[in-house]
């Protein structure tokens, strides 16, 4: 592996990994779930389920030099379901991610305006006659309507609601599309299109600047932040321990949601990107470093946003729990806020939006190189032709932009909400993680997982990794989808407005689609193999020839299984 590519692979996985989640997600849990308490089950977290699957997903990936979905057909052809069921979370994540960088985009162009329209209350979007209260016709309004005068009493509020989203009552009137949205949404498309249409030669070009100049921002941001009037106050309840917290299980549960999400794992996602990899080339000490990266990100992020959040507190003379938001309205309501209490308010909101928009562009490059790798590995002799990727990619980002035009209509923002919470939902994740540690560390092998790290790297990797292979990793994941099944409440939209019946169907018929095709394409292939039904099962659970280790290697391994052996079995 040249010095060039090994930089621009560590630079795409930290531009995966590090993403919006760690901005806006991550710093509200820990203040929302303990403070320094909720670093406890993260950290479990982290070394049971995150740090194990990321190390794992890598090796597959070096190790069989392939895409998502064809590196089962290697290791374990009866769970090729898995990579289908990851593929088809990431289509989905396609199309709601860059719906938030087209969100991201127009309030960046906003903020270089004389006046950023979200710091006064003399546009034609919050004044007068258009501060008109919706009716909903499924909820009584004398419940509500102390909620609708907080949600509307800042102009901060009012901008993504009335004048970017423009929602509408509910998700039974869709209304027009929003056009400047979608102007927005398109720009945001060439970009991602053109940064990745050549493969990995471009898209490695690209991540040298997109996966490092969000550090310079949040750089930027935390030592503005940390100097303004209020910021120690905003640190001191973002990290203030509160043991008590720990005994509630949602605060588990939240920390592992955030360790699938923001580690990326179990979607294929990081077994592409170690396919681009030498074969020798040290991946267990990438993945430690990268892991490490990943969460102080997160923990520095938390500073950057508090600290604004305490100085908007002390401004307002509120109580920090009556700003403190997470994910979209963090993003588009409570920072955009703060932001204009400063001087200077456009350069801050600049630095603030281009940070958020570089981050997801790296990860949504991540998703597409996945989606495209996985489909050129499964037909190479079709998508290998001069040209033919480039299509495709056109074709696929088409798709995606057609399905996505109902998510930037009035309605759009309830169409939004049940892709993010079903299609996207963390269980869907934590199933497909627990199949692929019990196809890999038991059917594959962990033991031949532990001699392939030590044959690619010559290191040989902590014993504790065989273990969460084993035993921890897929019991945290069983328990954690547990967990969440039994904990489920379905989705609202801003606590008062409920769906109709059929769109929750819609949800988990989303949610089950990748979730389904893991039995569903294992009995497909035990129904297409010849030979009896233990035949088909014992050759389905075989790895393929060419995925083997050095005949050095598989001797050595052969000896580390009867010395295992001889452990349990007496003389």
């Amino acid at each position: 592996m040249t010095q060039n590519y090994k930089v621009e692979f560590l630079l795409a996985v930290a531009g995966n990994v590090v993403g919006l989640g760690n901005v806006w997600r991550f710093p509200y849990l820990c203040y929302k779930n303990g403070g320094g308490a909720f670093l406890v089950p993260y950290l479990v977290f982290v070394a049971t389920c995150g740090v194990p699957l990321f190390l794992l997903e890598t090796t597959i990936g070096q190790y069989t030099q392939e895409g998502g979905i064809t590196c089962w057909r290697k290791l374990c052809p009866l769970a090729e379901g898995i990579g289908h069921g990851g593929q088809l979370i990431l289509f989905y994540s396609c199309m709601t991610y860059i719906i938030i960088l087209s969100w991201s985009l127009f309030y960046l162009a906003f903020s270089f305006s004389s006046q950023l329209p979200w710091a006064s209350c003399s546009n034609y979007w919050n004044t007068g006659k258009h501060l008109d209260t919706i009716t909903y016709s499924n909820i009584d309004l004398s419940e509500i309507s102390c909620k609708i005068k907080q949600f509307n009493k800042t102009s901060s509020s009012l901008f993504p609601r009335r004048r970017v989203l423009a929602i509408s009552a509910g998700i039974e009137e869709i209304g027009s599309i929003r056009w400047d949205v979608l102007l927005c949404l398109i720009v945001m498309w060439i970009i991602c299109y053109f940064c990745i249409w050549k493969g990995v030669k471009s898209t490695g070009k690209v991540v040298y600047f997109t996966a490092t100049f969000p550090y310079v921002m949040m750089l930027i941001l935390l030592i503005r932040g940390l100097s303004l009037p209020g910021a120690l106050q905003g640190v001191v309840f973002y990290l203030l321990p509160e043991p008590s917290r720990l005994t509630d299980p949602q605060v588990w549960m939240e920390a592992g949601a955030q360790i699938f999400f923001s580690f990326s794992v179990g979607v294929g996602s990081l077994t592409v990107l170690g396919s681009y990899n030498n074969y020798n080339n040290n991946c267990y000490k990438d993945s430690l470093w990268l892991c490490l990266l990943n969460s102080v990100t997160s923990v520095v992020a938390g500073f950057a946003v508090f600290s604004v959040l305490g100085f908007m507190a002390q401004e307002q003379g509120v109580h920090i729990d009556e700003v403190a938001e997470s994910g979209p309205g963090l993003a588009f309501i409570a920072y955009p806020q703060a932001v204009a209490m400063m001087p200077l308010p456009q350069i801050w909101s600049i630095c603030f939006f281009v940070m958020l928009i570089l981050l997801g562009l790296d990860t949504q490059f991540v998703v597409l190189e996945v989606v495209m790798t996985s489909v050129t590995d499964m037909f190479p002799s079709v998508m290998r032709r001069a040209g033919r990727r480039e299509c495709f990619l056109l074709l696929f980002c088409l798709i995606c932009f057609v399905s996505q035009l109902v998510m930037i209509t009035e309605g759009g923002m309830y169409v939004f909400q049940l892709f993010d919470y079903y299609a996207c939902n963390g269980t869907c994740i934590l199933f497909l993680s627990v199949f692929e540690t019990l196809a890999l560390g038991w059917v594959f092998g962990a033991e031949r997982l532990y001699a392939i790290i030590k044959d690619m790297t010559g290191v040989h990797a902590n014993p504790y990794f065989k273990i969460c292979w084993l035993y921890l990793t897929p019991l945290v994941s069983l328990g954690s989808f547990t967990c969440s099944l039994v904990q489920y409440q379905p989705l609202t939209f801003n606590r008062w407005y409920v769906y109709p019946d059929w769109a929750y169907i819609l949800g988990w018929v989303l949610a089950l689609s990748s979730i389904l095709l893991v039995p569903g394409c294992a009995l497909y292939r035990l129904g297409t193999e010849t030979g009896t039904l233990s035949q088909r099962f014992h050759h389905l659970c075989q790895s393929s020839p060419d995925c083997s280790l050095t005949q050095e290697r598989e001797v050595e391994l052969q000896h580390m299984r009867e010395e295992a052996l001889h452990q349990f079995i007496p003389n």
